[in-house]
């Protein structure tokens, strides 16, 4: 790990989230105009909505479960009733807790998002894992701006070189990219990616992951003018570089997170999750070199929330770095 600015190692992964338990998931047209992994498939109603919500707290309690099993540690906070939100589960779109204790708040697209940020969460955290807010940065007024930069899926964050990699997007302003990144002392790193049908990634983080000794990414999507400029930034790492494809992409095998964890037998390890539906998408050759990197693979089938949600295990969690 390199040292911060304090003499403190900088930490690539956290070993603490948290998570948010949701009470009114579903499908939201609202986000699906810029978000093309949405589906909402044919069933509408009370009954499939109330039948979705259902098997989406079956899947979220499943992770946690997960989670906790591999010694992650877990701030579950449950959903508010009122207003509906139908997107709670994604809290790393509105809030990110940095080490060194800088808090960040973001301008979020949607109007539907916006109730999502909650004073009561963050209390929660600092509650209960330890959290001290030493700076915070609120972004949220940028809202009336109309200008969005979404959190930890608008930013793919490299934290021991201090690299801020962000697709540029109805959701991700490059402006605020570059405020953000003065304001945490990173360096930003803009492109232009979009899918096989030419339609703007709506986040980053679908696309490219940062581990600590591994990095993957869908360089493919990005537009050719910039491929190589970012493919450059991420060797210059020197992580082990995995390149994933449009198909794998369209899988959410971008959307992964790795995390930190201790084992009484390892010490500090590393576990890398993801979705099953994330884990089916990668051939035998990626799966072994991806294991190869990183201590556990900890798969979690989360279909309900992919689908209607369009955001996999990456976006469900929003990583804690409590250390000072």
């Amino acid at each position: 790990m390199e040292p911060s600015e304090t003499g403190v190692p900088r930490q690539q992964c956290a070993d603490a989230v948290l998570m948010i338990r949701p009470r009114a998931f579903g499908f939201n047209p609202d986000t699906a105009r810029t978000n093309s992994f949405q589906d909402p498939g044919s069933a509408t109603g009370e009954a499939a909505d109330a039948a979705a919500q259902s098997r989406a707290l079956e899947e979220f309690d499943r992770l946690v479960r997960a989670l906790e099993s591999e010694g992650v540690t877990v701030c579950a906070v449950e959903d508010t009733a009122t207003p509906p939100k139908p997107d709670a589960v994604f809290p790393n779109n509105w809030v990110s807790f940095h080490q060194g204790g800088t808090l960040v708040l973001y301008p979020m697209e949607s109007l539907s998002r916006r109730a999502e940020r909650r004073q009561d969460a963050i209390e929660t955290v600092v509650g209960r894992l330890g959290f001290k807010v030493s700076h915070l940065l609120d972004l949220s007024h940028f809202e009336g701006e109309n200008m969005f930069l979404e959190g930890t899926g608008s930013l793919v964050l490299d934290h021991t070189e201090r690299v801020a990699y962000a697709c540029a997007s109805p959701r991700t302003h490059p402006a605020l990219v570059a405020e953000w990144a003065r304001e945490l002392h990173y360096e930003p790193v803009v492109f232009e990616a979009a899918n096989r049908d030419g339609v703007p990634l709506y986040h980053t983080n679908v696309l490219m992951w940062i581990g600590e000794r591994v990095a993957m990414i869908g360089s493919e999507a990005i537009k050719g003018a910039d491929r190589g400029r970012v493919l450059e930034r991420l060797r210059a790492s020197g992580r082990e570089i995995i390149e994933i494809g449009q198909g794998e992409i369209g899988q959410f095998a971008g959307n992964m997170l790795e995390l930190g964890t201790w084992d009484e037998a390892l010490g500090d390890s590393r576990v890398l999750v993801m979705s099953d539906t994330a884990r089916r998408a990668l051939n035998s050759e990626t799966y072994a070199r991806l294991s190869g990197c990183t201590d556990t693979v900890l798969a979690v089938p989360i279909p309900t929330i992919e689908r209607l949600g369009g955001g996999s295990v990456r976006c469900m969690l929003a990583e804690v770095f409590h250390a000072p």
